[in-house]
């Protein structure tokens, strides 16, 4: 088979797997089907490599064909300028005889003749070499473009190669990792995702203003308001403080608004990521995240949320049993609660005073 032929057949296949991934995505969420979409994926991504590879093959063939075919031509292009030289250089003494020399030199009317049609041939040849020279330049100009282009496609391909299989290990990483969590239970995935899909639905009300709430006092940075429930609560597998942002009713990524710390982070594909503001963290001690905001393995790979992404960070205290939640700004308290998977969901919310249009939200919490 052809590497032509093999890369159309990689091309069929990742559409095979992508369908059967898609019908995975619309049928309802198992265990099983979360499975069978993120076995998919591995598979799309390992013929997406070995299809990488194939380009970088071929790729490498071309610049490899064309430095031979520019060394040619160099060596051709240097013959043609050495014989152009030396028409021209011969050309350039006879052009410049003057022709009653050469009559009284040759002593005839016909060598005379005979010198000035050579003298045309010559000229003939020399612009005929000329144009064969310029010709080849241009050729070898071409080609060492082409050359310059193909290099960069195969750079260009090689760091591709490099993003798929950094992809690859993740992925991998996180079918063992959903595995060992699950530990293959059907019953225990399911009765997570219903809890994660009503705290979603939960925090969704909650920003939307149809959370059960009351005013309780002005509050400064800093302040304690609340403590984390220790263990399962209401939409929650176990103890955390859910940190949401929102600014106007939209979702802001809390990481955009904690000054940096010494955070540690849970056991999960996701890994660490970095914190841009100048707020105070919620919990005492750095924290130790156990989700991050966005499209996190739960939401991506899990599909915690039902597709969606996850809206805050869920975050401990390093210090055990250290449960007390603290005012990241200045602001209005308040406290609310929402019924959420046959429980009441208790949050404080805290109305910034010096940051127009933004609430901060601390879930899962006792006051």
């Amino acid at each position: 088979m052809s590497e032509d032929d093999y890369l159309n057949c990689n091309r069929e296949k990742q559409q095979c797997w992508e369908g059967k991934i898609q019908e995975a995505r619309n049928a309802q969420i198992t265990l099983n089907n979360t499975i069978s979409i993120l076995n998919g994926q591995i598979s799309v991504q390992e013929l997406q490599i070995d299809q990488t590879e194939t380009e970088i093959s071929q790729l490498e063939k071309q610049i490899t064909a064309l430095s031979e075919r520019i060394d040619g031509l160099n060596l051709s292009l240097d013959s043609l300028t050495g014989v152009l030289v030396k028409r021209v250089t011969e050309h350039y003494k006879r052009s410049y005889v003057n022709p009653l020399l050469v009559l009284l030199t040759k002593g005839s009317l016909n060598s005379v003749l005979s010198e000035y049609k050579y003298l045309q041939l010559t000229q003939q040849q020399t612009a005929e070499a000329m144009q064969r020279a310029e010709t080849q330049r241009i050729t070898y100009d071409e080609q060492k473009t082409l050359k310059e282009e193909t290099q960069t496609e195969l750079e260009s391909k090689q760091a591709q190669l490099v993003q798929q299989q950094t992809t690859l290990t993740r992925q991998r990483a996180e079918q063992q990792y959903l595995l060992t969590e699950t530990r293959n239970n059907e019953a225990k995935y399911q009765s997570e995702l219903a809890k994660t899909l009503a705290e979603l639905e939960a925090i969704q009300s909650i920003i939307a203003g149809r959370g059960n709430e009351s005013e309780v006092s002005d509050v400064n940075e800093g302040d304690r308001i609340a403590t984390i429930i220790a263990g399962a609560s209401a939409c929650s597998t176990g103890t955390h403080l859910h940190f949401e942002v929102a600014k106007d009713g939209v979702h802001r990524d809390p990481a955009s608004y904690l000054q940096s710390i010494d955070a540690t982070w849970s056991n999960s594909p996701d890994g660490a990521f970095g914190f841009g503001g100048g707020w105070q963290w919620p919990v005492n001690d750095p924290a130790r995240i156990t989700q991050g905001y966005g499209m996190t393995y739960y939401a991506r790979v899990r599909r915690a949320y039902g597709g969606a992404p996850h809206t805050g960070i869920d975050m401990v205290s390093k210090s055990a049993g250290n449960y007390a939640v603290k005012a990241v700004r200045k602001g209005k308290l308040y406290r609310g609660s929402i019924p959420c998977g046959g429980g009441l969901l208790r949050y404080v919310r805290v109305e910034h005073t010096e940051d127009s249009g933004i609430s901060t939200y601390y879930l899962h919490v006792n006051y």
